[in-house]
């Protein structure tokens, strides 16, 4: 049977004795870890995840070994790219606040600056207004609004009023965002008066002015919303 198959006889009894290769057997224990990480994270994470998941568990794999054990096993991420609808409208008449935030999005402590965006989730029944308010300093969200209109009494008023329900502000607070009219409005202005905030706003057209936001919809959008 060897000459037939062009094998060794001694490599015929080896593999009897090790039907499975360490290199092999060490691919099988890493993919197990991989699959259980993929699955506790519902699918979302890719290659670059998955090797920094593995290295925080003390287990030795790079990024290039884990997409290519991925690669093998049919395993990927679900999230994909959505196009984007257009919620910021700056063609108004209203005053624009000034910059003053300037790309610094470090905070030493809460209360010290906010920062809120507005985007859209596409349903069954329409568009739905999704507008959030987040501290710097730990990165939470204090406070969000959710409507099925863009008017700033259904999007940053209520949004604003339950981030000072949840965090009030008592020192200097700089709230950013972009210069859209659901901000730059005179209803949202007047939620400031009497308190110690100030406005800050975002150049036009300029979406790294307030980079976090928009990180933070883009992952929320493309792990939780978008998956098929």
């Amino acid at each position: 049977m060897c000459p037939v198959l062009k094998v060794s006889v001694s490599g015929y009894y080896y593999r009897l004795k090790h039907p499975v290769s360490l290199r092999a057997s060490k691919q099988e224990d890493l993919l197990a870890h991989i699959d259980r990480i993929y699955r506790k994270s519902k699918c979302r994470y890719g290659s670059p995840r998955i090797a920094m998941e593995l290295n925080i568990q003390g287990i030795r794999a790079s990024r290039p070994r884990a997409a290519r054990l991925m690669r093998k096993a049919h395993i990927r991420s679900i999230v994909r790219k959505k196009y984007r609808v257009q919620t910021t409208d700056s063609r108004h008449l209203y005053p624009i606040a000034e910059n003053l935030l300037q790309r610094d999005f470090s905070a030493v402590s809460l209360g010290e600056k906010w920062v809120s965006d507005l985007t859209y989730i596409q349903t069954n029944e329409g568009w739905l207004y999704l507008t959030k308010i987040m501290d710097l300093a730990d990165r939470k969200v204090i406070g969000w609004a959710l409507s099925d209109t863009m008017e700033a009494s259904t999007t940053t008023v209520p949004a604003w009023q339950m981030a000072i329900r949840n965090r009030p502000v008592r020192a200097s607070l700089i709230f950013h965002s972009d210069r859209g009219i659901q901000y730059a409005c005179t209803d949202f202005r007047e939620q400031f008066k009497g308190m110690p905030a100030i406005q800050s706003m975002s150049r036009k057209g300029n979406c790294w002015d307030n980079a976090v936001s928009e990180s933070f919809f883009k992952t929320m959008k493309t792990e939780m919303v978008y998956h098929i």
